[in-house]
């Protein structure tokens, strides 16, 4: 009876009476993000949507935004997973400088990371000139979108991760280790499992940042069409008047709510049905 009484009570806590200023102010906060979301829906003309999400530009550009997000989020997963564990397990004061240090670009403007990409890989920045002299160009090229969408969506993989692993059960290492488990092997066998949710939550939110960066990008690869054009830039583009009008980018924005919508879902549904 007992086993089955918590459970129950914590449901009951749960589905407590909400005071109705709470019940209004969250209302307010819902309808903050759903209400610019429905007026796009409205300006939308659905008539002409499907030559819009047919034309060789919004395919070249969708095209490019999910490859290089994908390559993103798989360099952010390599990167980030390391820099999550190692942050967890810092000691206070280092922990806490180094997690300002990844903070950082998700607070600094988008256009001001991209003035720091530059300073340190373009044609005279810090490292770029060493690479100029290797033949290597990074600005205004396809990998330079793939590191200005690193730079901006790292920082949701290792706070994922982070906090995944400062809440694993300490004493769970130990007995993997007393048990025979190498340290390589309590790390593959018990910590990365323990953590899976947390890292595909990670890595969702960091492919989706990656799908809708644009200042860095910007600044960092420009915007040349088939080469470093992505959605974002795209939508840009047509607003402005330099390749549509406004209402194409209406129809472009949509385009890429409903991509990052559909990413979500199709993750929610993998957790539900594999986790």
């Amino acid at each position: 009876m007992t086993v089955t009484a918590e459970p129950t009570r914590a449901r009951m806590l749960g589905r407590g009476h909400t005071p109705w200023p709470i019940t209004v102010l969250a209302a307010l906060g819902l309808l903050a993000i759903v209400a610019p979301l429905v007026a796009l829906l409205l300006r939308v003309d659905w008539v002409e949507f499907p030559s819009v999400l047919l034309s060789s530009d919004v395919l070249a550009a969708l095209g490019l935004s999910f490859g290089t997000a994908l390559v993103a989020t798989a360099v952010c997963i390599v990167l980030g997973v390391p820099l999550g564990i190692a942050i967890a397990r810092a000691r206070p004061r280092a922990a806490n400088v180094t997690r300002a240090l990844v903070l950082v670009p998700l607070l600094m403007p988008p256009l001001v990371g991209g003035l720091a990409l530059l300073s340190l890989l373009g044609r005279n920045g810090l490292l770029g000139s060493l690479l100029g002299a290797l033949g290597i160009t990074l600005p205004f090229t396809t990998p330079a979108v793939v590191i200005a969408q690193v730079f901006v969506a790292l920082p949701f993989l290792v706070v994922s991760v982070e906090q995944a692993v400062r809440a694993v059960d300490p004493r769970l290492e130990p007995v993997a280790r007393t048990l025979g488990a190498s340290r390589q092997g309590v790390l593959w066998r018990v910590t990365l499992p323990i953590i899976r949710p947390a890292i595909v939550a990670g890595a969702t939110m960091s492919f989706s940042r990656s799908l809708a960066e644009f200042g860095a990008t910007a600044l960092f690869a420009g915007n040349v069409e088939g080469v470093t054009r992505t959605m974002p830039l795209a939508i840009y583009s047509v607003f402005n008047g330099a390749t549509g009008g406004p209402e194409q980018a209406y129809a472009l924005a949509v385009i890429l709510v409903a991509s990052a919508v559909a990413v979500l879902i199709a993750v929610r549904g993998w957790r539900v049905n594999g986790l």
